[in-house]
């Protein structure tokens, strides 16, 4: 094991590992909440959720399960100290734009996640995955992130009560105080609110002071703070045996058979986007994780190949399973500050995810206000990628801005990207820097206003 992990070459031990392992499971322990809690719905009224969702507690096992398989087969086929878990921002264009607005039964949705992670499979196989980055132009990416982390936040807003609609101005602030007259559900939101503010501060308190596994610990400070007000119910046990997968396993291979909906225009978006998201999400995390361990040699992955075709292959094994696109972890930095420097991180991290599968019960703390701390300060880490956009040039400013302000303001990850991908090329033509452009670009120009024109409803 010492010689297959190259301990002597990387200078480290299994202590040093072991400990590393722990913090990064510890750093993302929140996906077993947050990730079911998302893609089922929860928040969401019951009619609109009835049957269009798949159930919490299957959700549950597939996120545990498609953590520890990604886990794993990054840490003996890509041998890096690097985590893989279902990505946040993937999830919430799976429920809110997939599912929700464009009406994409869940089941056809995750078949979308197989064959965008089937591609990416043979794009990392191939030399073709540097000319498709080499493509995208910088601020677009960063601007892509930042656009997924604003809507995020978004999310654990609205979840947690703290911004509601209003009819005169669309959104305003929620209930964060009491006065006379209030109704007995205005009370409970605006306790709810404020629990959520709560850990909000706690969580930031946290980052702030530099805690691996803020996010984690912020959570349960804030369900143990619910439990105490009456906000959060107590679990009946810690314990018990994993849900069962089977509403989910296999939900997407009736769809891989069906091309005429599987390749459908409106599909394809889809397919492209969890793609493009997840392309530029696990490579951008593959290179700060491991320059951050030292292992970068040139400015290169060692196996850049088998590091992102176990990506790949964690996305795949995930859609079957039954949740959205796995993909690696840039928490995975918590691990690695820790001492972490080998795959056998990863197989810490990767058990330690299975053993998660027995503790489900705990899980029923779970309430929009104790994940929407979490969701906020993800989006924040997230939307930090602003300022790589190069703001003093409007050609390049003006496409991100859309991307990123679009996002929330529809609620569709798909929509902020379309905005973005279709204003970049006209501007780059009226300042005269059309040749600059990579003919990609124009392809998805044409993609997106077919988009926005024909498929939108």
């Amino acid at each position: 094991m010492r010689n297959y992990f190259e301990f002597d070459k990387l200078g480290t031990n299994y202590r040093r590992e072991i400990i590393a392992g722990i913090t990064t499971f510890l750093a993302m322990a929140y996906i077993l909440a947050v990730n079911p809690f998302m893609l089922s719905g929860a928040d969401l009224p019951a009619d609109v959720k009835a049957g269009h969702y798949p159930p919490f507690d299957a959700v549950f096992t597939a996120t545990a399960l498609a953590a520890a398989i990604g886990t794993l087969v990054m840490a003996f086929v890509g041998r890096l100290p690097i985590a893989q878990a279902p990505g946040m921002g993937l999830n919430a264009f799976f429920t809110f734009t997939v599912v929700l607005t464009m009406g994409i039964p869940w089941q056809q949705a995750l078949a979308g996640v197989f064959v965008s992670c089937s591609i990416f499979l043979i794009l990392s196989l191939t030399g073709v995955r540097e000319a498709i980055v080499n493509s995208i132009p910088q601020g677009l990416k960063y601007a892509t992130s930042a656009g997924i982390g604003l809507f995020i936040a978004f999310i654990g807003l609205k979840n947690a009560g703290i911004i509601v609609a209003n009819p005169a101005t669309f959104v305003g602030l929620g209930h964060l105080s009491f006065h006379e007259g209030m109704k007995p559900e205005e009370i409970l939101a605006a306790k709810n609110a404020l629990l959520a503010v709560f850990g909000l501060v706690v969580t930031a308190i946290l980052m702030s002071r530099k805690v691996n596994a803020a996010i984690f610990f912020g959570m349960v400070i804030t369900a143990v703070v619910g439990m105490i007000f009456g906000l959060v119910n107590l679990p009946t046990q810690i314990f018990s045996l994993p849900p069962s997968l089977a509403p989910t396993f296999g939900a997407a291979f009736p769809y891989l058979t069906d091309f005429s909906t599987l390749f459908s225009m409106k599909m394809l978006i889809v397919i492209f986007t969890f793609l493009f998201v997840d392309f530029f999400d696990a490579t951008g995390t593959l290179l700060g994780v491991a320059n951050q361990a030292g292992l970068l040699k040139d400015g290169k992955l060692p196996r850049p190949g088998s590091a992102l075709a176990s990506d790949a292959i964690a996305g795949l094994c995930g859609s079957i399973l039954g949740t959205s696109t796995t993909t690696s972890y840039i928490e995975s930095a918590a691990g690695v500050a820790a001492g972490g420097r080998s795959g056998f991180a990863s197989v810490v991290t990767g058990i330690l995810f299975l053993l998660s599968l027995f503790i489900s019960p705990i899980l029923s703390i779970v309430t929009p206000a104790v994940t929407a701390p979490a969701l906020i300060i993800v989006g924040v880490l997230m939307a930090a990628h602003m300022k790589n956009v190069a703001w003093d040039q409007m050609e390049e400013a003006l496409p991100a801005f859309l991307t990123v302000l679009m996002m929330p303001l529809t609620f569709s990850i798909a929509s902020g990207i379309a905005a973005g991908f279709i204003v970049y090329p006209i501007t780059k033509l009226f300042k005269g820097q059309g040749r600059d452009v990579h003919p990609v670009m124009y392809v998805l120009f044409f993609v997106f206003l077919a988009y926005f024109i024909w498929l939108r409803e």
